[in-house]
């Protein structure tokens, strides 16, 4: 879009008025977090709600704060925008440095709010291109730090999600789930890829990112897809297939529609014991900065949890026409509010003794940070207890510090996984780097992990 210089103007002055204006928090994010958090009257107001935290990178030296009785260091650095993780079984961890697909030359902002939007987006680091890769790292001293690193497959397409069945090693592109041969140790994979079915996409492809986890007998692959919008503004066609999890054959390509209604589910894991499929899911924007929160839930099959209709099971969001309310009384209620705007997406089980109570049952997600709330939510890492295969109590913080006190963003954490020694590796794709977390003394008589992650 080429504007003449009074045009600019005047989108400069917009600039200015919409990051200076829009709802401010009135209760505190605690208040959004746990089995029943306080969900207050919908607040939007006339001008969004925007409140970026710039994103700046770490300085020489810095690096986040580890809670007490916690150490980290850095596993791997000078990476490009490290988005999610995967720990083969030999301990090698992939990772998925990855951005949003480039949109068509022709696909540009339409007008005020959306050219302003996309600045912004700029500031938080969210719009460099992809490198559509995946790195692998390798640890082969385990001393905590990676000393090889090799370009694992590129030419992807937004690559985000993997996971390993048998010989197979499954990657979900922004439109497509592709296969790829894998041998143990290989640090490389030349060969093409091979379309196993394609997934929800197109120009605006809106939330872009899907993930996978290979179901736990290997048979079957769980993918996220998020919505292609915020409340279903594009109209509910362009929403085929999408705020969903989907359960896949890879064999064959098969698919049906496991979960719905989640409007952007990312972090999929299951829960050890009862074997439940859990996930994190980042709700609707633009009802204010006390609404909604994201949530970790289980995620039975057939269910519905109210996107775009309703929000936490049964509350009716009155901007989305018409109404659905024969699937509004269907919703299922999340089992944990994450607090509003945090962007949670990480999600990864601890149940081992490598980690000393309570991180020893329950689960580490990693919370990308706000853009829709003043002050801000998220940039951090939790960690939510467990008992009796349900969220527990408070959540705890593992990592902070990824804010400067003005507000500028050192860093912004995403994928989590536990590596084969149990210690929690963190891609932060604003610090493009690995951060690698563990008690700072272990627990008497420690095992190792047993990866939930496929």
């Amino acid at each position: 879009m080429i504007m003449n210089p009074r045009t600019s103007l005047l989108f400069v002055v917009a600039a200015i008025a919409l990051t200076a204006c829009g709802d401010e928090a009135r209760l505190p994010v605690s208040a959004g977090i746990g089995a029943h958090p306080q969900l207050p009257p919908p607040h939007p107001s006339l001008i969004t709600t925007v409140n970026v935290a710039p994103a700046k990178g770490w300085p020489e030296n810095g690096k986040p704060a580890a809670a007490q009785g916690m150490t980290v260091n850095v596993f791997a650095k000078g990476l490009d925008h490290p988005r999610w993780l995967y720990v083969l079984p030999n301990g090698d961890v992939l990772v998925a440095e990855t951005n949003a697909p480039a949109k068509p030359k022709d696909d540009e902002p339409e007008g005020v709010r959306d050219w302003i939007m996309s600045r912004l987006m700029h500031e938080a680091g969210a719009d460099a291109p992809s490198a559509n890769r995946i790195t692998l790292l390798r640890d082969a001293d385990g001393d905590g730090v990676a000393e090889t690193r090799s370009k694992f497959i590129e030419g992807l397409n937004s690559p985000f999600g993997m996971a390993l069945i048998g010989n197979d090693l499954y990657v979900a592109d922004s439109d497509a789930v592709v296969k790829f041969p894998y041998a143990e140790g290989t640090d490389r994979i030349t060969q093409p890829g091979t379309k196993v079915t394609d997934l929800p996409a197109g120009p605006i492809n809106y939330h872009w990112t899907k993930n996978l986890l290979a179901g736990r007998d290997g048979s079957q692959l769980y993918v996220t897809v998020g919505s292609n919008s915020n409340i279903g503004e594009n109209g509910m066609d362009e929403e085929e297939g999408r705020a969903a999890i989907w359960e896949l054959d890879p064999k064959n390509g098969s698919k049906r529609i496991y979960a719905s209604g989640m409007r952007n589910p990312n972090g999929l894991a299951w829960e050890p014991d009862s074997g439940t499929l859990w996930t994190v899911v980042n709700e609707r924007d633009e009802l204010g900065s006390d609404l909604v929160p994201d949530y970790l839930t289980s995620v039975p099959d057939g269910s519905f949890f109210g996107w775009p209709y309703s929000y936490f099971g049964r509350h009716i969001d009155d901007r989305v026409k018409p109404q659905q309310p024969d699937l509004v009384a269907k919703a299922r209620v999340p089992d944990y509010a994450l607090g509003p705007h945090t962007a949670s997406l990480g999600l990864a089980f601890s149940k081992n003794n490598a980690w000393p109570a309570p991180f020893n049952n329950g689960v580490f997600i990693g919370q990308h940070g706000s853009w829709n709330r003043k002050p801000y939510s998220g940039y951090r890492v939790i960690f939510v207890s467990f008992k009796d295969g349900k969220p527990f109590g408070d959540p705890f913080d593992v990592l902070t510090g990824f804010l400067s006190r003005d507000g500028d963003a050192f860093g912004r954490p995403v994928g989590v996984a536990l590596n084969k020694q149990a210690a929690l590796l963190v891609a932060d794709d604003v610090g493009n780097t690995i951060w690698r977390v563990k008690p700072s003394v272990m627990p008497t008589g420690s095992a190792r992990t047993t990866s939930t992650q496929r």
